[in-house]
């Protein structure tokens, strides 16, 4: 695409979000459709910063974070794709289209983005960590392992690091590395102060959290329902109770936190679970 082209296709882009974009993102296997959600004023501000810079990567990146704020991951997906065509060689714009295609389940497509943010980038965090998750789905748990270890020290807030602390003992668990996974644990890299889906699921890890106390009544938003219950599940799973894990994800399935990892990974443990 050229940068002429991609211009064009961006004033097309502000204005079909312009209109409120809200169409079907996502379609689950069960034939579940799930949609985005109307713009509240943050997609709005993002194009007019941007129509005052077209050419600025950076402002086209806060649109397309603008846009995944509000589900709108297709469009976000467009609006990142434009920016390829200003700045090639930017590792972010891979960094955040490989995430929005984890969104919307095209995983070959997420892989592809994310190896070529890692190419031109081998210290951003959001490449190694959605990477992480890559490998994680297609069942490399060493590799999974591995990149949430090298996304661990360059994890932005508090949140993130207890995100891949957790990821990082789950990949070591699944991989049969349950020496590594403990002793992950014991040297408490989550040290940070922060509560999150992953605070709560690395106390049941711990055993400082009974399984039927994780999920409490104040865990109501759709994306952390989701995480906490895809936690519980795969705990339950490595225990070797697969009848309670299959109860989890289909609990996380169930809730409307479609966008989670939790629920994302949910679908494919229940495909693999599936097929045994």
């Amino acid at each position: 695409m050229t940068v002429r082209r991609a211009m064009v296709c961006l004033s097309g882009l502000l204005l079909a979000t312009s209109l409120g974009a809200q169409g079907v993102q996502y379609t689950s296997p069960a034939g579940v459709a799930y949609r985005a959600q109307a713009d509240t004023g943050p997609i709005a501000r993002a194009q007019q910063a941007l129509a005052r810079e077209p050419k600025n990567v950076q402002r086209i990146i806060e649109l397309g974070i603008a846009q995944s704020g509000a589900r709108q991951f297709r469009e976000a997906i467009a609006t990142f794709t434009t920016g390829m065509a200003i700045e090639p060689r930017n590792a972010l714009l891979y960094r955040w289209r490989g995430h929005r295609y984890l969104s919307v389940r095209e995983f070959d497509r997420a892989e592809a983005d994310l190896k070529r943010g890692l190419a031109l980038d081998s210290t951003n965090y959001g490449v190694l960590y959605h990477l992480g998750i890559i490998r994680f789905i297609r069942s490399d748990f060493d590799g999974a392992a591995d990149l949430f270890r090298r996304a661990l020290p360059r994890a932005p807030d508090p949140g993130e690091n207890a995100g891949s602390t957790d990821w990082r003992w789950m990949s070591l668990m699944r991989a049969g590395r349950k020496a590594e996974a403990r002793a992950w644990l014991d040297a408490r890299p989550d040290s940070l102060k922060v509560a999150n889906a992953y605070t709560q699921r690395i106390r049941l890890y711990r055993g400082e959290t009974r399984p039927e106390a994780l999920i409490t009544p104040a865990d109501t938003v759709d994306v952390q329902v989701a995480t906490l219950n895809y936690g519980l599940g795969n705990w339950y799973l490595v225990q070797g109770d697969t009848a309670k894990a299959l109860e989890r994800f289909q609990a996380s399935v169930k809730s409307p936190g479609w966008p989670g990892f939790g629920f994302i990974v949910s679908e494919v443990e229940l495909r693999r679970l599936r097929r045994r």
